[in-house]
């Protein structure tokens, strides 16, 4: 029996793309370079900064400048969190439709805590969110099962009873390393180089309502 469900923030529970990329266009901005398009840099976004950083700059972790660019490319971002970020269509309904069948819902993230928990308050989901687990919340972030587990002591909620939904491949390595079924969300951002088919997810979900139709089948 289910009893809660579990979302990834970027790509699965909120379409966040916009404003990430705005804020890899104006760091771009101010470094005088051309702006890299919206849907080069999409699939990139559930790599956070890594990610924006290495589609517009070219730089991996390890590159002399990164730090400091990370470093102005969260300060804008923390400026512009939630200004074009918003649910996926049909996230909104299904939401409703689990607190109608008492199921509990939360948000683990690799984001940091500081701009999920601010992400999650703009979108007016604060009151009805058990839990917002951040990639700094817990020892280790995913694909380490930590963040998940801990939500689950948050929550008050089995492992086993929990479904966690994402749109990488590294959530859907945590999930089974925490015992959770695992949903991959087709309908995200899919920036891995493996076929969604391939991450051993237990169902592939093209809208956030077949998540109901999953709960009911199960």
């Amino acid at each position: 029996m289910t009893e809660a469900v579990l979302f990834d923030l970027d790509g699965t529970l909120a379409d966040t793309a916009p404003d990430l990329a705005g804020t890899l266009n104006r760091l771009q901005a101010e470094h005088g370079m051309a702006l890299t398009p919206f849907a080069t840099l999409r699939p990139q976004v559930s790599h956070g900064v890594r990610g924006m950083l290495g589609v517009g700059f070219g730089l991996a972790p390890d590159a002399p400048t990164y730090p400091a660019l990370a470093q102005r490319f969260l300060g804008l971002y923390a400026d512009a969190l939630c200004i074009h970020t918003c649910l996926f269509p049909g996230m909104s309904e299904l939401l409703d439709s689990l607190a109608q069948r008492g199921i509990t819902w939360g948000v683990v993230t690799n984001k940091a805590e500081r701009f999920a928990r601010p992400i999650v308050e703009a979108l007016g989901l604060a009151d009805r969110c058990a839990c917002v687990v951040g990639g700094d919340t817990a020892s280790r972030p995913k694909p380490f099962p930590d963040p998940l587990l801990h939500a689950c002591k948050v929550a008050g909620i089995e492992p086993t009873r929990c479904i966690y939904v994402g749109d990488d491949i590294r959530d859907i390595a945590a999930g089974r390393a925490a015992g959770m079924r695992t949903l991959a969300a087709a309908y995200g951002y899919l920036g891995n180089t493996e076929p969604i088919e391939t991450w051993a997810a237990d169902a592939i979900i093209e809208h956030p309502l077949e998540i109901l139709s999953y709960i009911e089948t199960r």
